[in-house]
């Protein structure tokens, strides 16, 4: 049977004037956008009062996903939303987002078709407009890159540099699911989605971050893609501080089906959360739930600058970041 030009575009991705019609008719302009795609550069409008917040963060083939392990629908998701988890981080609400693909040749159309519908699915939950971005060839593998910004009124960011000793220090939701599906994949299990959504759907915490910020509730902030370990670690190097952590009060996450427990380690160590860590000055009352999201006090700022973990005994021993980080020896996706 001849392969017709309609059947090679389903096949073959849309030449890029094409690719940017399509996805063009598809992202809806929201307010804060004057202008997004069509032009050399989007036109935002921040809210009166407010500074901008920018973001930037790369999805790779074979670093961040694999096609045989996740959908497309599930790999947009994914790329959005470690974008807004940053901007939940700084306790700020998101504008807009710029998109970046590059796209092998051999890859299809209804690849990027389910690529697109997952970010811009994400993107309507968060009222976030898809304003521009750039489409290339890749020699190699998918890559996408996503910039997100947002606004925080002046003078209110929350950043990492805040915590101070005496500080409680909490997190969002549970820890370790993530990283423990990462392994049974890399074991060879197939996985369905809807049982292991904190591998596959993780939710930005952008209401948790907003609520904390207005209510003058934290000192720092620092989403979880990492690792615990690894962004606590952060928070106390631009601190200037340390960190107790209570290894019992640490919410060690449940997944699969039947539901079951992860490790300590995974909880500690696991990245991929984008859950939201969070210091409070003492005295400050922190609600069990934020927005519907489990709130853990876990531990306290220290002066000492490192970081130690208490065991069920009492007994502390010096916590050592061990979450993710590039270009270190490491196994991963």
């Amino acid at each position: 049977m001849p392969v017709t030009r309609r059947m090679m575009e389903s096949i073959l991705p849309l030449v890029e004037k094409s690719l940017i019609a399509l996805i063009r008719r598809r992202a809806a302009r929201r307010r804060g956008v004057i202008e997004g795609i069509g032009d050399d550069c989007a036109i935002l409008q921040l809210p009166p009062g407010h500074v901008a917040l920018v973001t930037t963060d790369f999805t790779l083939e074979g670093v961040h996903f694999r096609r045989e392990w996740h959908p497309a629908e599930i790999v947009g998701h994914r790329c959005l939303a470690r974008g807004l988890s940053d901007i939940a981080a700084m306790g700020g609400s998101p504008i807009a987002a710029f998109l970046s693909l590059a796209l092998p040749q051999d890859l299809t159309q209804a690849w990027v078709g389910q690529f697109l519908k997952g970010l811009l699915k994400l993107a309507d939950a968060f009222k976030v407009s898809l304003a521009g971005g750039d489409i290339a060839q890749s020699p190699g593998g998918i890559q996408a890159n996503i910039v997100v910004t947002g606004s925080v009124p002046k003078g209110k960011a929350v950043r990492r540099s805040g915590a101070r000793p005496g500080d409680g220090i909490y997190v969002t939701g549970s820890l370790g699911a993530a990283a423990a599906s990462l392994k049974l994949l890399m074991a060879g299990q197939k996985l369905r989605p809807v049982d292991y959504p904190r591998q596959f759907c993780p939710v930005p915490r952008l209401e948790v971050g907003q609520f904390v910020r207005e209510k003058g509730l934290a000192s720092a902030m620092i989403d979880i893609s990492d690792g615990l370990s690894t962004d606590l670690s952060h928070v106390c190097e631009e601190s200037g501080v340390g960190a107790e952590l209570q290894s019992a009060a640490i919410p060690c996450a449940s997944m699969g089906k039947p539901a079951r427990e992860v490790g300590l380690q995974f909880a500690l160590h696991g990245g991929d959360e984008y859950e939201l860590l969070f210091t409070t000055p003492r005295g400050k009352r922190v609600p069990a739930r934020i927005a519907g999201v489990a709130v853990n006090h876990i531990g306290h700022i220290a002066r000492d600058r490192k970081m130690v973990l208490i065991n069920h005994q009492g007994i502390g021993a010096e916590l050592r970041p061990k979450g993710w980080e590039h270009f270190k020896r490491q196994s991963g996706i």
